[in-house]
């Protein structure tokens, strides 16, 4: 028995290396909120079915050979699917987060693994050494689904974690004199946000959501661990998979005040429909109180064609048609962005500059001056705000790649963003490479809408490499439908593969577009 169980140390170095890799995937997932993680499994089951794993069923030919034989090929297996498994996670571009809560799927994982270890150790007999390999590799085979029975395990005591966390933040909003601003929308939450701060930060102390920290837990550990005595503003940014989600946000901080960006169909699929997207976002502002601001976009269909459900005051933005606060005269140039403010009643043109690129900014600045004004603050105020927002990591951001330049809008990807970056990147003089692996989430529309987003790369970039070749077969139809050189076309699996290849294309000016950066779990390496 002592040789079985040190056969086994390879085996559990490769148990330690695939539970990381599947907890990862849960967590990537939003730990299977709405089934996420179950429907990854199957929609990547030839990835997680067929494969090297499978080299586990080798153990049955245990009762031809000598126990002898057995343990060393138990042992020579492993220790190649462990080599194996770390050279796959060196490939991992967002890296696994060691929370508490990943900590507890760790324990509970090993705690199901150890009760089979227990049952095997105390009913050893020799003769069923290849049962007890077969039964250990069988259920290595299937960690996907042990990490899931461990997450629905783990489920009441995260309930009950959050649930004391979650009164806390309450508690600790309702003792502050904050204003309280939300922030939703399909796409652009972000961005809005940090420029939001970076506006009001001119006069107040706003604290504004860490990075996407968009959920209620996100939200929860922003007031418990950022928020202080001196912050006078809370920005918290609203991300939802599906009704009720920003409605549930909103019930814990109560803002007065909500700015929605733009209604598209990010998360088409979860919501439904293009109708309960709209719906869904609408529950930000029909939450404010009666002498509460919202901030809307007159230039969006959707919203302009809500039937609003409270009587909070209304501020329209808008860049084509008239609004409470417009912007004209846009002049968008490498370096940034020059336009006019205009304010309902006031007929003075106010100038301001902008380091951002895109026309989805322009409109998100509107949203932070329409609010600094409504705070008080002066227009040089605004101004000076406006010129100091910095770009948003990932969101049309310049950088310099030795001699390359690239634009990185790599955060995610949507219709309106798309076209956007797609425009920017026309500006510019020189060679155009894009680089992408298309929208994802669009639920029965993603097809359409990668073959529109394939035509309109097919008018501006002079190579173009798609990340992914089954995702992006919609694209690759679409620049061939348009007559776009095959040539010129260049299909990967990882994102990483794109940078050698950039070298190989690359002329004396060349702009690189990275439009979306999926994560690991759509990763078709």
């Amino acid at each position: 028995m002592e040789k079985f169980i040190v056969s086994l140390l390879p085996f559990l170095i490769y148990l330690f290396l695939k539970s990381k890799k599947s907890i990862h995937m849960l967590q990537q997932n939003w730990y299977n909120d709405g089934n996420r993680y179950i429907k990854w499994i199957f929609h990547n089951k030839k990835n997680i079915f067929f494969n090297l794993d499978l080299l586990f069923l080798i153990v049955l030919i245990g009762y031809r050979i000598s126990d002898a034989m057995l343990m060393v090929l138990f042992i020579i297996l492993y220790t190649i699917l462990s080599f194996l498994q770390i050279q796959k996670q060196e490939q991992n571009k967002l890296p696994l987060k060691y929370t508490n809560r990943v900590k507890r799927i760790f324990l509970t994982t090993y705690l199901i693994y150890m009760s089979l270890f227990v049952f095997i150790c105390f009913g050893y007999q020799r003769e069923n050494l290849p049962i007890y390999y077969l039964l250990l590799g069988m259920f290595l085979y299937f960690n996907p689904f042990v990490i899931t029975v461990a997450n629905i395990l783990n489920h009441p005591m995260e309930k009950a974690i959050n649930l004391k966390f979650k009164k806390k933040a309450i508690q600790k909003v309702k003792n502050m004199n904050l204003k309280v601003i939300g922030i939703t929308g399909s796409y652009g939450k972000t961005s809005s946000k940090n420029i939001l701060s970076d506006i009001l930060n001119m006069k107040y102390n706003a604290l504004p959501t860490p990075k996407n920290y968009n959920t209620t837990l996100g939200l929860i550990l922003t007031i418990n661990n950022h928020l202080d005595k001196f912050n006078d503003i809370l920005i918290a940014e609203m991300g939802a998979f599906k009704q009720g989600e920003i409605q549930e946000l909103c019930d814990l901080v109560h803002p007065s005040y909500g700015i929605i960006t733009k209604i598209g169909t990010a998360h088409l699929e979860s919501f439904g429909s293009q109708k309960n997207i709209q719906t869904g976002k609408f529950e930000l502002i029909e939450s404010l109180p009666e002498n509460g601001i919202g901030v809307l976009n007159a230039d969006d269909p959707l919203q302009v064609s809500y039937s609003l459900k409270n009587k909070c005051k209304i501020i329209w933005i808008g860049i084509e048609k008239e609004a409470d606060v417009q912007a004209q005269n846009i002049c968008l140039g490498v370096d940034g962005t020059k336009f006019d403010v205009i304010f309902k009643g006031d007929n003075k043109k106010y100038s301001f500059t902008t380091q951002l690129l895109g026309q989805a900014n322009i409109y998100n600045i509107l949203a932070g001056i329409a609010l600094g004004y409504q705070f008080g603050m002066t227009i040089p105020q605004l101004q000076a705000g406006v010129k100091k927002v910095k770009p948003v990591e990932h969101r049309l951001e310049m950088k310099k790649m030795g001699n390359i330049n690239i634009i990185d809008d790599a955060y995610n990807s949507n219709p309106v963003g798309a076209k956007m970056a797609l425009d920017t990147l026309a500006l510019m003089k020189g060679k155009k490479i894009v680089v992408t692996p298309g929208m994802i989430e669009m639920g029965a529309e993603q097809n359409r809408l990668n073959t529109i987003f394939g035509e309109q790369i097919a008018q501006v970039a002079d190579a173009v490499i798609l990340v992914g070749e089954n995702q992006t077969v919609p694209i690759y139809k679409a620049l061939i439908k348009k007559k776009y050189k095959k040539e010129n076309i260049y299909i990967i699996n990882d994102v990483k593969e794109a940078f050698p290849l950039i070298q190989t294309l690359k002329e004396k000016d060349t702009y690189v577009l990275l439009e979306n950066d999926l994560p690991d779990i759509f990763n078709e390496r």
